[in-house]
């Protein structure tokens, strides 16, 4: 089986991915467009100095890959870091590995050292989306109800639409990427 590294080097740019985007394109470059990384912040200091490389695992038709490649894009842009991407679904062994609550859900995003181990992930949400999620699945109906994929629908413009007009959902993810991936960056040599 390919190491993390491996399929590093076989990957795409993130800026590739986003550019063949079939689905998304529009709203995840309008985040892309609007967000911009907080200025003087030790953690894009840190990422500059440490320079990993970053593994993303995505898919084009996700509502959170959407919002999240591009502050992740940002935030490597800021840091001048090499970040690539790969396709979930055509790399299950990958993702079998970084598994959510025993799903693939997905972006998931590897922190690679210089010797290409995974130092750090994170993903699929910051968790204030979570709960928003969560919230929201749960005043859905049964999968079996004759009106589930109708509300299902809404549920999903409702989600795109918190994804994409809301700057503090932007935040509430570098944040959250910044949270996690701090301290590993701290010890690192």
């Amino acid at each position: 089986m390919k190491t993390e590294q491996q399929y590093f080097e076989d990957a795409v740019s993130l800026q590739t991915n986003m550019d063949k985007m079939e689905t998304h394109k529009e709203n995840s470059f309008l985040i892309y467009n609007a967000f911009e990384v907080p200025q003087d912040d030790e953690f894009i200091e840190l990422l500059k100095e440490k320079q990993p490389h970053i593994l993303v695992i995505t898919e084009d038709w996700c509502g959170d890959a959407m919002l999240n490649n591009p502050i992740l894009r940002k935030i490597a842009e800021a840091a001048n870091l090499d970040v690539r991407a790969v396709l979930r679904d055509e790399n299950p062994e990958l993702i079998d590995q970084y598994l959510t609550n025993g799903g693939r859900s997905i972006p998931m995003y590897l922190l690679l050292n210089a010797a290409g181990e995974v130092v750090g992930k994170w993903g699929p949400r910051a968790p204030v989306l979570q709960k928003f999620v969560m919230d929201g699945r749960a005043k859905l109906p049964a999968k079996d109800a004759t009106d589930f994929e109708d509300k299902q629908k809404i549920f999903y413009s409702q989600l795109t639409a918190e994804y994409t007009s809301k700057p503090e959902n932007w935040l509430a993810v570098y944040s959250d990427i910044r949270s996690t991936w701090l301290p590993v960056l701290q010890l690192s040599q």
